[in-house]
């Protein structure tokens, strides 16, 4: 984590911030943080878009398995960005 500065951080930097803190979160409080930043409709669409999008045999099932985790973590870094980086359109291609 930084220290202090006031520097900007970069997208990069950001997401390894958000690792970090979902490294040292309990299972509880990780559960209480999507409750409060993501509408259960969401999870719900991870969930079934990757059951029905996803479902090739040729995917391995554990692969398959974090593939809505994935979106989650995806989904709460743009959220966090939204909400943290000054310029809007910033990361946009």
């Amino acid at each position: 984590m930084r220290s202090g500065t006031e520097e900007e951080l970069t997208r990069e930097e950001l997401a390894w911030e958000l690792v970090e803190i979902f490294d040292e979160l309990g299972a509880d409080q990780i559960n209480e943080m999507l409750a409060k930043n993501v509408p259960l409709e969401t999870l719900e669409f991870f969930a079934s878009y990757v059951e029905e999008a996803w479902s090739s045999p040729a995917m391995d099932a554990s692969t398959r398995k974090r593939l809505p985790n994935l979106m989650l973590l995806g989904y709460l870094l743009r959220v966090l960005e939204e909400r943290l980086l000054p310029e809007p359109g910033r990361f946009d291609a």
